[in-house]
């Protein structure tokens, strides 16, 4: 029986999962423009990307490490994904939202499938 940490953890990487469809489902159906203040795609770049670094360097155990890579690499991944949606030509801007979400399916794929299968 897996302990409630394990099945939380679970949760949010489903979660994550369905974040990533709703953005590959977004890019797909939607015209995608800049936010009214695109600073705040800035913002939000950075902060991905800060908490990415922040994760990869915090010290954990060592077989949660694929985990914690998978989670982090995602995170830089988006982040910079998303301040190229605000310095690029907006016309790639659908693709790179279509692209973070499929990362973060990826990641909800990977991290499920990690966590399923510890003992």
């Amino acid at each position: 029986m897996p302990s409630p940490a394990t099945l939380f953890r679970l949760l949010s990487e489903f979660i994550v999962l369905l974040l990533g469809a709703l953005l590959i489902l977004l890019a797909l159906t939607r015209p995608i423009g800049l936010p009214g203040r695109p600073v705040a795609l800035v913002i939000l770049g950075v902060v991905l990307i800060y908490w990415g670094v922040r994760a990869v360097m915090r010290p954990g155990l060592e077989a949660e490490r694929l985990q914690t890579r998978i989670r982090a690499g995602s995170l830089v991944l988006v982040g910079l994904l998303v301040l190229g949606v605000r310095f690029l030509p907006l016309r790639h801007a659908g693709l790179l939202l279509g692209i973070a979400g499929a990362v973060l399916v990826v990641r909800g794929l990977a991290g499920g499938v990690l966590l399923a299968r510890r003992p």
